[in-house]
C-alpha cells in the first residue's frame, strides 16, 4: 500500500468494484468508512450511466468500532438480497477498513446461510496489490467459484460449440476505450465467421459462466485484466488463449493468424472446415485501415526522426511503442509502464524499440525523465498530459488512468483495423509539424490571450546585455521562450530598455508574487 496524492492505479477495492459492477445483476458491498465510497459517483459520471451503480457502502463508524462490524455487514448483505435480488453479492473491504483485521469471510459464511443470493468475499490482499491486480484476481475468483460449483453439482456440459467460438475476457467498466474496442472486436469476429460465446465481465451474467468452457478458445485483449482467468481456464479445461493485443497493423495480422491457427487445430476434431484468413488480412490492411497507406505518405515521413516518450499500462505502452517505431518511423527515446508486477513481459516486448526503459509508479520520476529528454511529443496517461502542459510539450493520451475526455460519445477504438486509423490520427495530431512550427516562430506561439506589447515582435526597443543572454541560454529550451517573453513584458511595464541578469530575477520574483 502506498500513500500518495496521485496514483496511476487506485486501491484494490476499486478493481473489485469495477468487476462486480460490470456483471449484470451482481451487487458489491464495501466494508468502508465514509470517503471510500466515491466509486459510485465516479462510475456514473465517467461511463454516463443512466442506472445507479450496484454498489453499497457498509459504513464503518464509531459505533461499529465499539461493537464490531459483523451485525451491520450481515444486515446490509441480507437487505440488498431482499431489495435487489442479485445473483451474486461480493463483499470487499477497503485498504482503510482492512486495518481492523476482521474476519469478513466468517461474515460471508453467516450471510450465505440465509441469503437467496450467492455471497463471496473478495479474496484480495489490499496491502500488496493495486486496482489492476485486484480486478484480475476478482474476475478469476468469480469464474472459479461458478465453475467449481458446476462441477460439484455435475451440471457441466463438456461439449464445444459446433461452430468456432470464443470468449472475450477483460472488457469491463471504466476501461480505456473498452466499449469501443469491444464493438470493433465484435465486427472483426463477425467478419471471420467466429461466434462470440461470452464477453466477461462487461454485460455478462454469472449464471452463464458455466458455459465458458464451450468456447473453442479465449481472447484476452488487455493483459491487465483477464489473464489470470485465461490461465485458469487453460489449466483446468485445456482452453487455448490469445493474449496478443490486436493494436496496430502488424499485431493485428499476427492476432488474426493466431486465431486461424487455433481454429484449424480444433477443426480437425470437429466438422468445421479449415480457414484461410490471409486474403482478409490483405484486404483490411490495404483498404479498411488507412494507417498502412498513411505510413508511406509525405505527412508521416515528416515525423521521421521525431523523438517521443511513451508511458502507460503494459498493453498500451508496449503496443504504441512498437507502432511508433516499426509502423511510423518515429523514435521512442523512453518507454515505460507503471505496472511493476508485469515489468519483465514489458521489457521483453519493447526490447530494441526504444533507447531507455522506465518501470515506475512515481509520477515525479516520469516528469523528471520527460523534462530531461525534451521530446517532441508524449504518449501517456492523463498525468503525462498534465506534465506536457507544464513543459509545453504536446501529449496524446493512450492509456488509463482516464479522464472524462477518454469516454468519447463517438466511435474511437484503439483495437482492430479502425483502431489503427484512430491511433495514426492521434499520433499525427500530437505533433507541431512543418509549417505550424514556422508559423509559431513568426507569431510567437499559441497564446494570444494576452497582448505583450503593441507590436507582435518581442524584441523591438529592448536590449539584452551579454550577461543576460548567457543566463538565458542556460535555461532549458522548452522553457526559454516563456522566460524571455515574461522578462520582456516585465521590462516594458517598468520602462526598462536594457535587460540585465538583475532584471531577469526581478521579473521572476514579480511573476511568483
Amino acid at each position: 500500500m502506498k500513500l500518495a496524492y496521485w496514483m496511476y492505479a487506485g486501491p484494490a477495492h476499486i478493481g473489485t468494484l469495477r468487476v462486480a459492477s460490470s456483471f449484470k445483476n451482481v451487487h458489491a458491498i464495501m466494508h468502508a468508512p465514509l470517503g471510500d465510497d466515491y466509486f459510485n459517483v465516479m462510475r456514473s459520471m465517467l461511463e454516463r450511466e443512466r442506472d445507479f451503480t450496484a454498489a453499497t457502502a457498509s459504513i464503518v463508524d464509531r459505533h461499529v468500532l465499539a461493537r464490531g462490524s459483523q451485525e451491520r455487514v450481515v444486515d446490509n448483505i441480507l437487505r440488498k438480497d431482499k431489495e435487489e435480488h442479485p445473483d451474486l453479492i461480493i463483499l470487499t473491504p477497503t485498504c482503510t477498513s482492512s486495518i481492523l483485521q476482521e474476519d469478513l469471510q466468517n461474515f460471508v459464511n453467516r450471510a450465505s446461510i440465509i441469503s437467496d443470493s450467492d455471497v463471496i468475499f473478495a479474496d484480495v490482499d489490499h496491502y500488496q496489490v493495486n486496482e489492476i491486480q485486484a480486478a484480475d484476481r476478482t474476475l478469476e475468483q468469480v469464474v472459479r467459484y461458478y465453475l467449481d460449483r458446476c462441477h460439484r453439482q455435475e451440471k457441466w456440459d463438456q461439449f464445444l460449440t459446433d461452430a468456432p467460438s470464443v470468449n472475450i475476457i477483460g472488457i469491463f467498466t471504466l476501461g480505456f476505450h473498452n466499449q469501443h474496442d469491444c464493438r470493433e472486436l465484435r465486427r472483426l469476429l463477425r467478419d471471420l465467421d467466429i461466434q462470440i460465446n461470452q464477453i466477461i465481465p462487461e454485460g455478462g451474467s454469472v449464471e452463464e459462466l458455466q458455459n465458458l468452457p464451450k468456447a473453442w478458445f479465449n481472447l484476452i485483449p488487455y493483459r491487465e485484466v483477464g489473464l489470470m482467468t485465461a490461465m485458469y481456464l487453460n489449466k483446468e479445461y485445456g482452453m487455448p488463449y490469445i493474449s496478443t493485443a490486436p493494436m496496430g497493423a502488424v499485431d493485428m495480422a499476427e492476432w488474426i493468424r493466431q486465431i486461424q491457427k487455433n481454429v484449424n487445430t480444433l477443426a480437425l476434431s470437429s466438422s468445421s472446415k479449415r480457414v484461410d484468413y490471409e486474403p482478409y488480412i490483405d484486404g483490411q490492411t490495404r483498404f479498411v485501415s488507412q494507417a498502412a497507406w498513411f505510413s508511406r505518405s509525405i505527412d508521416c515521413q515528416n515525423l521521421t526522426g521525431k523523438e517521443t516518450v511513451v508511458f502507460g499500462d503494459t498493453t498500451h505502452a508496449a503496443s504504441i511503442t512498437k507502432i511508433l517505431v516499426r509502423e511510423m518511423g518515429i523514435r521512442v527515446s523512453c518507454a515505460g509502464t507503471y505496472c511493476k508486477h508485469d515489468a519483465e513481459w514489458f521489457k521483453e516486448q519493447i526490447q530494441g524499440f526504444c533507447d531507455e526503459i522506465l518501470i515506475t509508479d512515481d509520477h515525479a520520476e516520469v516528469g523528471d525523465m520527460i523534462a530531461h529528454m525534451e521530446p517532441s511529443a508524449i504518449f501517456g496517461t492523463q498525468m503525462e498530459r498534465h506534465i506536457g502542459k507544464r513543459l509545453d510539450i504536446p501529449c496524446g493520451v493512450i492509456s488509463a488512468p482516464v479522464h472524462i475526455q477518454n469516454f468519447p460519445l463517438g466511435y474511437r477504438p484503439f483495437l482492430g483495423y479502425e483502431g489503427t486509423n484512430q491511433i495514426a490520427d492521434l499520433v499525427y495530431n500530437s505533433f507541431a509539424l512543418g509549417m505550424e512550427d514556422h508559423l509559431l516562430d513568426i507569431f510567437g506561439g499559441h497564446d494570444t490571450k494576452e497582448i505583450i506589447s503593441k507590436s507582435l515582435s518581442t524584441d523591438i526597443g529592448l536590449i539584452w546585455n551579454p550577461e543576460s543572454r548567457l543566463e538565458l541560454s542556460k535555461i532549458p529550451r522548452f522553457a526559454r521562450e516563456k522566460v524571455e517573453r515574461n522578462t520582456e513584458k516585465f521590462a516594458r511595464q517598468k520602462g526598462i530598455e536594457t535587460i540585465t541578469v538583475e532584471v531577469m530575477y526581478a521579473a521572476k520574483e514579480a511573476l511568483n508574487t
